[in-house]
Parts: C-alpha cells; structure tokens; sequence
C-alpha cells in the first residue's frame, strides 16, 4: 500500500531582522535611561562609604584620646591606631578591628593635628583627590 504525505503549512521558528532589530532599539533605549541613573548611585554610595569610615575613625581616635590623654600627632598619624606610637604605656590599641582603610577611591585620608577646624583634622579629598571641590568631587570632612 502507498501513501502519499501530502506536506502541510511551514511555521517558521527564527525571529525576523526587523524583530530583532525592534528588540535592540528596546535594550539600548533601556540602558540609556537607566544607566546614568545606577552610576549616580555608585558615586552616592561612595560618598557615604567616606562619611561612615570617617566617622569610624572619629570613634576610633575619641578612644585613642581617652587612653592616652591626647590625640595622635600628625606625625604619628592614623597609624597610631593600630600601632603603639613610641613607648607610650597608657596605648590600648589596637583601636581598629583591621588597619586603616583607605577612602572609597583608593587614596589614604588626610589626618592634621593639631587641626585647623578642630583638635584634629579628618577628611577624603573626594573622587578627584584634589582640595576642595564641588559634588562627588568636593571634599568629605570630620567638622
């Protein structure tokens, strides 16, 4: 016995150019309005980042200042929380958990004391690591 097959309707199972196409236009469309937005929001965070650790730092100091009587000098700097500067035996450091971090953008913090703003100064220089600034850029502080 013989039997004819007798073919049926092609359905197609690819995309078009056109539509794909259309759904890159979408994504980049997308990514275009969003994108500037979540990278505004990683320079935020940043900036918080700094303020939490310089704060740390504050915290860490005010009970450098309790034990020793006085905050570490310029010279001694921010090292002298987490390493007995001199033969000071009133030191009860460690103060830090780890050592000193740097700022959120990779550069050491700026430690003066005596300091012009107050007993000590404490800042970041922001994400431009030049004085002053404005923005992301502009410097975070202690006072």
């Amino acid at each position: 016995m013989l039997s004819l097959v007798v073919p049926g309707p092609r359905h197609s199972r690819g995309f078009t150019l056109l539509e794909l196409l259309v759904v890159m236009v979408i994504i980049g469309l997308l990514a275009g309005f969003v994108g500037p937005r979540f990278f505004a929001q990683i320079g935020k965070s940043e900036v918080k980042t700094a303020r939490a650790q310089i704060d740390a730092l504050g915290k860490a100091l005010d009970q450098f200042r309790l034990d020793v009587g006085r905050y570490p000098t310029s010279e001694e700097g921010l090292a002298a929380l987490n390493e007995r500067p001199g033969a000071d035996t009133r030191w009860s450091g460690p103060y830090l958990k780890k050592g000193v971090p740097p700022d959120p953008w990779g550069t050491p913090y700026v430690y003066r004391a005596p300091g012009e703003h107050g007993e000590y100064d404490l800042l970041s220089l922001g994400n431009d690591r030049q004085p002053g600034g404005s923005g992301e850029a502009e410097d975070i502080v202690s006072w």
